[in-house]
């Protein structure tokens, strides 16, 4: 009896510092930073992804930055101790000394780890846990259309490449804790998915972005509609006052430098462009349609045949007549010619105004429903273009 008493007190007391005989090994074998076994069944990882920041949208990149605490939490036998031989119900490690996930982020650009060997928390029944804060800017597929009251999912994903989906699986939770608002872009939504039929194992994380910028609408769409109805009003102007060519030219001109750092603004895409690019660009063509009509009809209005035409009096002078001022005289049925004329050209003049307001009100109208209820598709990525791209075949 006194021989079983002490091997079971052995044994107790091996159990009990399985974390220190780990790490006596560490340094002669491979055995301890593999993947705990969990039979037949993949070794579940709990993941809650606490995103705490949300910042530097750029959408001419098309990149996000953002700032998140991963909690990663698993279960590992190996590292249980019993309680009667050891009373600490948890001890700190280093994350090299354990196996830990090694995660790599899909659409980084950049990943600024916070610390390269975070402490993990082991507890006294060998569950696992550990904390890893990172910064990282990833590529994210804006959908600028209704810029800029645009709405966009941005996916962050994590792989771990060094395992395969038998051995390791995520149960991912997503957990928003930004605090401010004061900001362009605002986090609407956040989720956390594993995406279905992956070669390794992996867990994406998904932030809804809603453009809330006041400032870059009124500093957009007010401007582009007060330079159009300035050109109304310029149109109110007398056809024969030559400032209204001057008027309407320093319009355009304007209107050009303000269209040209507005396609600046704005970025390139192969499909589905902002809207509001077409709309300026067909405020521009109003423009010029405007200025070109002034410029037509002052231009009819100079033209010789409009104006007085001089011809000699053919009545022979007779005398007591005074002659001083003796000189050509305008004849009444070209004055009335002439200035049937100048009235046909400012009745052509009144028409255009009408319906080039007709035409704005129009296309103010037409821009508005398909503003409401256009979509577009944008095209679908290369990879999934097959035979140049898609899943690779293992």
């Amino acid at each position: 009896m006194a021989i079983l008493r002490l091997l079971l007190e052995l044994f107790l007391l091996g159990s009990a510092w399985k974390p220190l005989s780990c790490l006596d090994l560490l340094m002669t074998t491979d055995i301890c930073p593999q993947i705990p076994d969990n039979g037949s069944a993949p070794l579940i990882v709990n993941v809650h992804v606490f995103v705490s920041n949300v910042f530097d949208v750029d959408i001419l990149q098309y990149t996000v930055s953002s700032s998140m605490l991963l909690k990663m939490s698993w279960f590992d036998p190996k590292l249980s101790w019993h309680e009667n031989t050891y009373p600490r119900n948890f001890i700190t490690l280093s994350s090299d000394l354990l196996w830990t996930p090694d995660l790599t982020i899909q659409e980084a650009l950049w990943v600024d780890w916070r610390e390269q060997s975070p402490r993990a928390r082991i507890s006294r029944e060998g569950f696992v846990e550990l904390y890893a804060a990172l910064t990282t800017r990833t590529n994210c597929d804006f959908e600028l259309l209704r810029f800029p009251s645009d709405k966009s999912d941005c996916s962050i994903s994590f792989y771990a490449f060094s395992n395969t989906a038998e051995e390791l699986r995520f149960h991912p939770h997503a957990v928003n804790e930004i605090v401010s608002v004061k900001r362009e872009y605002t986090v609407r939504g956040l989720k956390a998915q594993v995406p279905h039929q992956q070669l390794v194992p992996c867990f994406q994380v998904t932030l809804s972005l809603e453009n809330t910028a006041v400032k870059t609408t009124m500093a957009l769409v007010v401007p582009g509609v007060a330079v159009l109805l300035a050109d109304v009003c310029g149109s109110l102007l007398p056809l024969k006052a030559t400032e209204r060519i001057s008027y309407k030219v320093t319009l355009l001109l304007s209107y050009l430098v303000f269209h040209s750092s507005l396609v600046q603004a704005l970025p390139s895409s192969s499909s589905c462009s902002p809207l509001l690019i077409s709309y300026f660009t067909l405020l521009l063509i109003l423009l010029s349609l405007s200025t070109m009509e002034t410029v037509l009809m002052y231009g009819l209005l100079a033209r010789g045949n409009f104006s007085p035409k001089i011809s000699p009096n053919p009545a022979p002078r007779q005398e007591g007549l005074d002659t001083t001022n003796a000189g050509p005289r305008y004849e009444e049925p070209q004055r009335t010619t002439e200035e049937q004329r100048k009235t046909w050209v400012e009745a052509m003049d009144h028409i255009f105004l009408l319906t080039y307001v007709a035409i704005i009100g129009c296309s103010q109208i037409i821009f508005v429903i398909v503003w409401v209820w256009w979509e577009c598709k944008s095209d679908p990525p290369p990879a999934k273009n097959i035979p140049h791209g898609g899943k690779p075949k293992i």
